[in-house]
């Protein structure tokens, strides 16, 4: 069994300033988090709004440094607090946020998007960094012709597969995906989780998926770990947490989110393919 990515009592601490007369105060975000995900695997998290999981993903991605525990990348403990990510450890974990429009350079071409991790990572010569990039975007459903186009020449759905191109570039391990689709029309979510579910099993990939769209997890998930409050309340396989949710913030979350037929509208774009190729068959 391998995992790609380990977490051992991960914690996070802030210091809330209260004031000129005040004491300051601890925060703990993230209170002892625990989990491994297996290679080609999708551990989703989620939580409502300021339960910990986003600061969880920045530990998980690199940016930040956990306050304590133990964050592992192929067996490897990371202290990224210590100095610069090495860069062989950069092009093992990426990240894709949630707004794809405020990650891109506005003033930036695309095609030089895609090759800036490639210079900044590798020693690939430009032709090669080149072509790579050209691949990438026809990979991701985009052409050639996007090539010298700028982000806001892109609707959502396309910049998100933009990002995500980004984001592969290097081979990585571990994707580290923080609400992804949630800023996207329901049609274009379920196009982009459909290049996802590809990508991971072209490439062998492993997520770690922050959300709060349960339908989302539920089609795209293998384990799923639930926070509140910066605490992991419940976690287990997709199958039996959905089936019986043991704990009763998991059952409370579970009841208020509206759930949207993420099947039924994979199967509807499914079907607008297939009308599109055959009226324009011969």
């Amino acid at each position: 069994m391998t995992h790609v990515v380990e977490g051992q009592a991960l914690t996070q601490d802030y210091v809330i300033s209260a004031g000129m007369f005040g004491k300051p105060k601890l925060l703990r975000a993230v209170k002892g988090a625990n989990f491994a995900v297996e290679q080609g695997k999708t551990l989703a998290i989620v939580g409502e709004s300021g339960s910990g999981k986003s600061t969880l993903a920045r530990i998980i991605a690199l940016i930040d440094p956990a306050t304590g525990g133990t964050l592992k990348i192929d067996g490897q403990p990371v202290a990224i607090g210590r100095g610069r990510v090495p860069r062989e450890l950069r092009s093992k974990v990426q990240m894709v946020f949630q707004n794809p429009y405020g990650s891109l350079n506005p003033r930036q071409k695309i095609g030089d998007v895609l090759m800036e991790p490639l210079m900044l990572n590798t020693d690939m010569p430009a032709s090669e960094r080149h072509d790579r990039a050209e691949a990438m975007l026809k990979r991701v459903g985009l052409g050639p012709e996007h090539f010298n186009r700028y982000p806001h020449m892109f609707s959502g759905g396309q910049r998100q597969r933009i990002a995500i191109a980004r984001a592969i570039m290097l081979n990585p391990r571990l994707l580290v995906l923080d609400e992804p689709v949630s800023a996207l029309d329901l049609s274009v979510q379920a196009q982009v989780l459909n290049l996802l579910g590809e990508l991971q099993e072209e490439f062998g990939l492993t997520y770690v998926f922050i959300s709060h769209d349960l339908s989302v997890v539920r089609f795209l998930a293998d384990e799923v770990m639930v926070m509140n409050k910066g605490d992991v309340v419940e976690q287990g396989s997709r199958e039996a947490l959905f089936a019986d949710p043991q704990h009763p913030y998991t059952r409370q979350l579970f009841a208020a989110t509206p759930v949207t037929d993420i099947e039924a509208i994979r199967a509807r774009v499914a079907r607008r393919q297939a009308m599109r190729l055959a009226t324009s068959a011969p």
